[in-house]
């Protein structure tokens, strides 16, 4: 049964199109639908309510300036319990990244109730569709996955963008700060604020998350359990020189090239989890100090570098020495395949190929694995927000939405999220990635981690998870059950028990 719940402030703001006889879009700046619901999750039959919803953001004046879509998932109560105690109940706010990325793929493919329908390794399947969850943590935890300004259905007030303000949504800094706001303004309304709190964010979302994390405990004074961080995207890592930027990459291409059988024998013979260690142990020891060394080596030296890192990404000896010892990913997705099957391999999923125009080139044509995805995604959200949730609107959901330019500067994540955990005993970082990802790739990220923990002595707060899979590692069935489990195991693990917060 569905219900909707009156708007507690109900603001409207119009966009006139370019026909004055057309009818206008409205935008609910201030509202609530709520529908019942029930599923079993990890064997656990629960009830649960879903609520999808805009709430404001306001400048310092009080005025309107955005409203952000959200969809909150909360337990119900049942016939064992009249009124549940969400005091108790832990509470995930959930992010993905781009930047301007909507907050769809993890909604409907990792932790929601309901599942993209794919196949058990995560390729798109027609009919599209939906279907149940059964890994989802509602057992364990209520959700709220927020949209950021211009994705999903949030806007900007006015909805045309005139005289708004964009430094105040679009940049490492203002992205955290208005999230922060939004995000004490939301837990008061639902009264959530004596639960336990996790923020988890994907890709550009780890970078958000490292911030909030931060921000919420020195500006609004919300203190957090847990940061869980999904293929995280470093932008620190990415402007950095040669070495870090180029050397990171080294074990990834290790990962892709063991997938689609491109190793030598020996490494091919043996798992993925027997060859990564090599292969990270031969980048920090030797490789990255190559990079460093730069024009300095000797030629000789050059060979043997060049041999060994052809050695561990399945690349010829040639290619490395024509790029100076450090080959970019762009150039390795189009070359791995290029002489044995005339395939490129995905970005975001190296266990993807994509079919391009021509064999020859530096770099793919597009992402043969984003295409797909964008091919189901898509309609399946338009499906369930207006006919499952009822969230009827004329609003396009942005699965990528107009948030350019992205001011990069002044980037402090890393050292906001290692001040929130030196601050606070309670907090604990889960980092999940999947080997075959080549945007944000699963080595850098245990650099970042190693970065965070500098003084070593946060690491029995530390977690890292790796997965056969890409960068929407839950997309793999056996991945989004081994993940999902991940999650109940650090609520579990950073749940304070009734234990003081002191060291």
């Amino acid at each position: 049964m569905r219900y909707i719940i009156a708007s507690i402030l109900l603001i409207t703001a119009l966009f006139h199109s370019s026909t004055a006889s057309s009818q206008q879009i409205h935008l609910p700046v201030d509202t609530l639908i709520l529908t019942a619901h029930s599923g079993t999750f990890n064997g656990v039959k629960v009830n649960y309510d879903a609520i999808a919803g805009m709430q404001p953001v306001w400048d310092d004046a009080g005025k309107v300036t955005a409203t952000l879509q959200f969809t909150y998932y909360r337990k119900a109560a049942d016939k064992k319990e009249s009124k549940v105690n969400y005091g108790e109940r832990p509470l995930i706010i959930s992010f993905n990244g781009g930047p301007g990325s909507a907050s769809v793929w993890m909604h409907i493919a990792y932790t929601g109730p309901k599942l993209l329908n794919v196949d058990s390794e995560g390729y798109p399947v027609q009919p599209y569709g939906i279907k149940n969850n059964p890994e989802s943590i509602l057992d364990v935890a209520d959700i709220v996955y927020v949209n950021p300004v211009n994705t999903g259905y949030s806007r900007t007030v006015p909805l045309s963008g005139e005289g708004v303000d964009k430094g105040k949504f679009f940049g490492i800094n203002a992205d955290i700060e208005y999230l922060a706001e939004w995000i004490n303004t939301w837990v008061t309304r639902h009264n959530r604020w004596n639960s336990p709190k996790y923020i988890i964010g994907e890709s550009y979302g780890g970078t958000r998350v490292m911030g909030l994390a931060g921000a919420l405990q020195s500006r609004q004074w919300m203190y957090l359990n847990g940061v869980i961080m999904v293929s995280p995207a470093d932008y620190l890592i990415f402007n950095s020189d040669d070495p870090i930027s180029g050397g990171t990459n080294l074990p990834y291409y290790t990962a892709a090239a063991w997938y689609h059988g491109m190793l030598p024998a020996e490494l091919q013979a043996k798992s993925l989890e027997e060859v990564l260690p090599e292969s990270e142990a031969y980048t920090i020891d030797h490789f990255m100090p190559a990079l460093i060394r730069a024009g300095s080596l000797t030629q000789s030296e050059r060979e043997v570098i060049a041999e060994k890192v052809a050695y561990y990404s399945g690349l010829s000896k040639e290619v490395v020495l024509s790029h100076n010892l450090n080959v970019p990913t762009s150039y390795f997705w189009k070359e791995l395949l290029r002489d044995s099957e005339g395939l490129s391999i995905g970005r975001l999923d190296s266990r993807y190929k994509g079919l391009d125009t021509k064999t020859a080139g530096d770099r793919p044509d597009g992402n043969s694995e984003l295409i797909a995805w964008l091919h189901a995604f898509t309609p399946a959200i338009n499906y369930y927000m207006q006919e499952e949730l009822g969230f009827k609107t004329d609003l396009k959901y942005n699965m990528f939405g107009p948030v350019q330019p992205w001011d990069n500067r002044n980037n402090n994540v890393r050292s906001m999220m290692t001040d929130a955990m030196n601050a606070n005993p309670y907090l604990h970082v889960l980092v999940q990635s999947g080997y075959f990802d080549g945007a944000t790739n699963y080595f850098q990220a245990k650099y970042t981690m190693w970065q965070i923990n500098q003084s070593g002595r946060l690491s029995d707060r530390m977690r890292f998870e790796g997965y056969h899979s890409g960068h929407m590692m839950y997309l793999r069935q056996e991945d989004l059950k081994a993940s999902n489990q991940h999650i109940r195991e650090f609520i579990e693990q950073s749940s304070s028990k009734g234990k003081p917060a002191k060291y």
